[in-house]
């Protein structure tokens, strides 16, 4: 640590850890609602993974920078400078955490979901174990913890899933970028450090509420794929992987596009500005 910067090696342990306290507060939130009817509305999920996106930037920015997300890392990369030598460690970090706090997860509900699937008549291999498998990856459009999902394919493209995806992870890593610019002109325009992360959470409970009815809001591969991954070993099979409309792949390249578009026009406003303090 003689370079000031965090060991990378804790830094990827901080990535694990946030990942993990933001899946499984997420998940969980998810498996309480499909499971029991626990939630009322969207709002209170989406209310849930904005708290959980708070806390697990609170447990992991000060050794990691808190990235909890490949499209971050990778956008980082591209505008920030963050090292490309570090990027396969931070997402392979990203996607255990994920997969730890989806199998705990598993474990945890694994007696309420076999009664689940018993009750409604559901075999999780089906296309309609999306209904369950919905509690891990994602689908489009959401499930919302119903066999019926397939009967509603028409109204959500695999082209439209992408798109869903592509905006909603461009508000959010374009937020993230104004969050942390720390250039002199832009400082009077940005909360506290210690008010980051509850920016950053309200921001993915706004977005949440805009795309989840679409595709669920994946808005992370790591988020998707670990969790998806857990529910392909868990019993669910090609219910996971490739999916009843072989569209997993929408929430890997969907986000990663995204991050890039919403980090892009950032750096893009954020010049406009030239030297001017535009909040002042």
């Amino acid at each position: 640590m003689a370079d000031g910067q965090p060991d990378y090696r804790a830094a990827l342990l901080g990535e694990v850890l946030g990942t993990f306290v933001l899946v499984l507060f997420g998940l969980g939130a998810v498996h309480a609602a499909v499971l029991t009817g626990a939630m009322s509305g969207l709002w209170q999920v989406a209310a849930v993974w904005g708290l959980a996106v708070t806390f697990g930037i609170y447990v992991s920015a000060a050794v990691s920078g808190a990235h909890l997300n490949p499209a971050v890392t990778v956008a980082f990369a591209v505008w920030r400078g963050f090292s490309w030598a570090k990027v396969p460690g931070y997402v392979a970090a990203q996607l255990a955490g994920a997969a730890l706090a989806a199998w705990l997860l598993n474990v945890m509900y694994g007696g309420m979901i076999e009664a689940f699937h018993a009750s409604a008549g559901i075999d999780p291999s089906s296309a309609g174990g999306a209904a369950t498998a919905s509690m891990y990856g994602m689908y489009f459009p959401n499930p919302e913890g119903s066999a019926g999902w397939v009967d509603r394919w028409g109204l959500v493209s695999v082209w439209g899933a992408l798109l869903a995806e592509l905006v909603g992870t461009a508000l959010l890593v374009g937020m993230v970028f104004c969050l942390t610019d720390t250039r002199e002109r832009h400082a009077a325009c940005v909360p506290a450090a210690s008010g980051v992360p509850w920016a950053v959470g309200f921001t993915v409970a706004a977005i949440v509420c805009l795309v989840a009815p679409l595709t669920q809001a994946g808005l992370n591969p790591a988020r998707d794929l670990g969790p998806r991954a857990v529910a392909f070993v868990a019993g669910w099979g090609e219910t996971a992987f490739p999916g009843p409309r072989g569209g997993f792949w929408v929430y890997t390249v969907g986000p990663l596009l995204g991050g890039l578009v919403g980090a892009w026009v950032w750096e893009r406003v954020s010049a406009w500005q030239g030297s001017a303090k535009v909040c002042e």
